[in-house]
């Protein structure tokens, strides 16, 4: 069934709660169903978005917004321990999480409770505590709005990286639909548990280590470190973390030690670079907090008290220029202090 709203107020569509419109809206709820749309014909411009966990809108949308409401998941086999589990586009990722702890299979359990929808994971490579979405996804299958075909990309073919995927590139985006992903699970045991607070968690229930187990912990500390989208409107991580050089490290050190003190470290992790180079990421929260962002308010706009990554409508009446503001602000001070340049995480719109 297709579903055509005309100025479509999107406030209940967007996490961060802008009260902003859309001249149409349409939400399909199967494969079928989206091919019979005439894109040609639509209002332009044409945005597809899924819950809407990732972006800001900074104003009213003066075309077509697109969302997929195709809801299954499914086993389509696997050899040996590997269960492949198709899922479509519309479908709450938290739910597929669920779904696996819900029958012992590893994989999706580090990702749990991250606002948004199948689609949209596959699009973002969304990722947490160790584990991204390109760690899991088998294939994505997308409807082509260029060529009229149905097409589908393994893996190694969709470009990750640090949430970003080919379907981000500027050729890209927009172009691709994407309709259902098929993920590789695992019966066989497979914990991730290199971040310290996780592990902590699951040893201190003393419980069998099982995907539920790990799930219940990782849900219990996003709950601890960021707001509720239902409760406090947000977009969850409103900033990549920084990957810089070791050079740019060492000089962010010298100078946390001079402005903090001798004995003070600088949270990291060693990463390698597209060329393979040694790099290294710095939480973006650290580099906010020190700049003394962490709780601080603009107007209906604020830094979340308990995590400093995290930029929320306040007040639930916070207009997307104040939103937009308080980002410019944080960036400024993290450029002038550190010479690092934040680059957001959210999709401006």
């Amino acid at each position: 069934m297709i579903t055509k709203t005309y100025s479509r107020d999107l406030s209940a569509c967007n996490t961060f709660r802008m009260k902003v419109s859309c001249r149409i809206f349409i939400e399909y709820d199967s494969i079928v169903d989206l091919l019979s749309l005439d894109f040609e014909d639509m209002l332009q411009p044409v945005k597809h978005i899924g819950a809407g966990s990732n972006i800001l809108f900074t104003r009213d949308f003066n075309g077509t917004i697109l969302h997929s409401a195709v809801r299954f998941i499914e086993e389509i086999g696997g050899e040996g321990d590997e269960v492949l589990v198709s899922a479509g586009s519309g479908v709450v990722f938290d739910d597929l999480c669920e779904w696996a702890a819900g029958r012992g299979l590893w994989g999706p359990e580090n990702l749990s409770h991250i606002p948004g929808e199948v689609g949209a994971s596959a699009v973002q490579n969304i990722g947490a505590y160790g584990v991204e979405a390109k760690d899991i996804i088998r294939t994505v299958y997308a409807y082509d709005t260029v060529s009229g075909e149905f097409v589908h990309f393994d893996v190694s073919e969709c470009g990750y990286g640090y949430r970003d995927s080919m379907f981000k590139s500027p050729g890209c985006q927009g172009r691709y639909i994407i309709t259902h992903v098929v993920f590789a699970f695992s019966r066989k045991a497979a914990p991730v548990l290199g971040y310290g607070p996780v592990k902590a968690a699951v040893e201190a229930g003393g419980q069998p280590l099982t995907p539920a187990l790990v799930r219940e912990a990782i849900t219990s500390i996003r709950k601890s470190k960021l707001p509720e989208v239902s409760e406090m409107g947000s977009a969850g991580s409103f900033f990549k973390n920084p990957v810089v050089s070791v050079d740019k490290y060492n000089e962010v050190l010298a100078e946390a030690r001079t402005s903090i003190g001798p004995d003070v470290t600088v949270p990291h992790y060693e990463v390698s670079g597209s060329d393979g180079a040694p790099m290294v990421k710095i939480p973006a929260a650290w580099l906010i907090e020190q700049c003394g962002w962490k709780g601080r308010r603009s107007g209906n706009a604020a830094v979340y008290e308990k995590q400093p990554l995290v930029i929320v409508n306040a007040t639930g009446r916070a207009l997307p220029e104040e939103i937009i503001a308080l980002e410019d602000k944080v960036r400024v001070s993290v450029r002038s202090r550190f010479g690092i340049e934040l680059s957001p995480e959210v999709e401006h719109i």
